[in-house]
């Protein structure tokens, strides 16, 4: 039989195969009479039952439906909506064997990208936390369907634009993972309930101590149409039932109003108790996911660019001063350099706040060169960058420009990372040391840090 999809057709028995190893997107790959099969589900040495969902010319996609020999290295899922949901795509994998594929993905990419041997850099050692419970921000698709018997709100299914028919999330910080259940049920009173397409959740602490430590909740509400005062009036009786603040971001409009408390006070804070910060955020703003991991990482970066007390820092993509106020307790001062002016106003204020007063936070755009902006005519010891997925590559030169001693360059991408790592080499910055730092636990997604030490005369 063939099943029939938008212009294809594929069988829709399920086949048998052998997989070889994962593919980038943590997917097995193997091969059905030649042709390349990626199959979602499926580990490196199993045989598996797996059912079509798409082919095209160069390889088909499946998705396991029974395994017939099992990895060592598959275990059981941590949620029980793993294999539907499309939020965790390896949680049948052992996390050991995770974070092994991470960092195999990671040296390989940079060995050839540099070509080099496997002693030509050292390999740090994994920087790992906790496995589930990790994610302080997500954002909730929404959904009513009346067959399902009433709204959904969670991830999207795998290989679907459908929702995933959930009540909980492992992987979400506790708080916000409670609230799921609530929240369908609260849509579902609303007159409006079919206009709100999204959810978005970002977690706060209320202490320092811990990173699970009590915490503050927001959800930010996109509704397509405006809420009538009795939506409005639900919204903030949730809010105040559930203890979180509700933020509402209208259709249209630039712009995100807090609904409830009543207080005016946009912020949320995360604590980095070793270097005695807190740090203020907006619910939208851009923070590392995992605060565990965050934790880890600074302390690995600072310790990475060797800094001395006489040490001038440039932290590019700098934020809202993640790395950019641990650096300054360490160093004689630290300019930090983001895209976004609202961004660069919270690193002032976080500044402000927490008295550190050797920092200054400019505006730029990091996609274009900086060398003739006034911030970059000074002297800079040392750099650490933290760049989105793209990369940095149109910087580079002026980056390398400053003859920096020692670049720390943290990324989202092991692509970007080791094409920029290339290009640094060529511009006399030699690649010391490497590692994977897991993000995001379950989930192809790999996170990494690199030094790189100044050898020499740019060329």
């Amino acid at each position: 039989m063939v099943g029939r999809g938008k212009n294809k057709r594929w069988p829709t028995e399920p086949v048998t195969l052998e997989i070889d190893r994962l593919s980038h997107e943590g997917r097995g790959i193997g091969n059905i009479e030649g042709k390349v099969a990626f199959v979602e589900g499926a580990l490196p040495g199993e045989k598996v039952s797996a059912q079509f969902i798409n082919r095209r010319r160069q390889y088909d996609e499946l998705k396991t439906v029974t395994v017939e020999r099992p990895s060592p290295d598959r275990i059981e899922p941590v949620c029980r909506y793993a294999t539907l949901c499309g939020g965790c795509s390896l949680q049948h994998l052992n996390p050991a064997a995770q974070i092994a594929f991470k960092r195999h993905l990671l040296f390989d990419r940079l060995r050839h990208a540099l070509n080099i041997n496997k002693n030509s850099f050292h390999e740090l050692p994994d920087l790992t936390d906790r496995q589930a419970g990790y994610r302080r921000k997500a954002r909730l698709a929404v959904r009513h369907v009346a067959r399902k018997g009433g709204t959904l709100v969670g991830f999207r299914e795998k290989f679907s634009t459908f929702i995933t028919d959930m009540n909980g999330c492992a992987v979400l910080v506790e708080p916000a993972a409670a609230l799921i259940e609530p929240l369908r049920h609260c849509i579902d009173t609303l007159q409006g309930r079919r206009s709100i397409p999204q959810i978005e959740v970002a977690v706060g602490e209320k202490s320092g101590e811990q990173v699970d430590a009590a915490a503050a909740v927001a959800l930010i509400v996109r509704h397509l149409e405006p809420l009538s005062e009795a939506d409005t009036s639900l919204w903030m009786t949730f809010g105040r039932e559930h203890g979180c603040q509700i933020y509402l971001q209208p259709k249209g409009l630039d712009t995100v109003h807090k609904l409830w408390p009543t207080d005016n006070l946009e912020r949320l804070y995360y604590h980095l108790p070793d270097y005695r910060l807190t740090m203020a955020f907006h619910p939208l703003d851009f923070v590392q996911v995992n605060a565990g991991i965050n934790r880890r990482i600074i302390p690995l970066a600072l310790q990475l660019l060797d800094l001395r007390h006489s040490d001038s820092v440039l932290d590019l993509f700098c934020g809202l001063g993640n790395f950019t106020l641990p650096l300054a307790r360490h160093c004689r001062h630290v300019t930090g350099i983001e895209g976004s002016s609202e961004m660069v106003r919270r690193g002032m204020e976080n500044a402000s706040t927490n008295t550190v007063d050797n920092v200054a936070f400019h505006a730029a755009d990091l996609c274009n060169p900086f060398k003739d902006a006034p911030w970059a005519q000074g002297r800079f010891d040392k750099i650490l960058l933290d760049p989105p997925r793209s990369g940095a590559l149109e910087i580079l030169d002026d980056i390398a420009a400053l003859k920096a001693a020692k670049i720390v360059y943290i990324s989202c991408n092991p692509a970007t990372l080791a094409r920029d790592a290339a290009v640094l080499g060529d511009k006399a910055y030699r690649l010391c040391s490497a590692g994977v730092m897991d993000m995001f636990p379950h989930t192809a997604h790999v996170e990494s840090i690199a030094e790189f030490e100044f050898k020499g005369v740019l060329k």
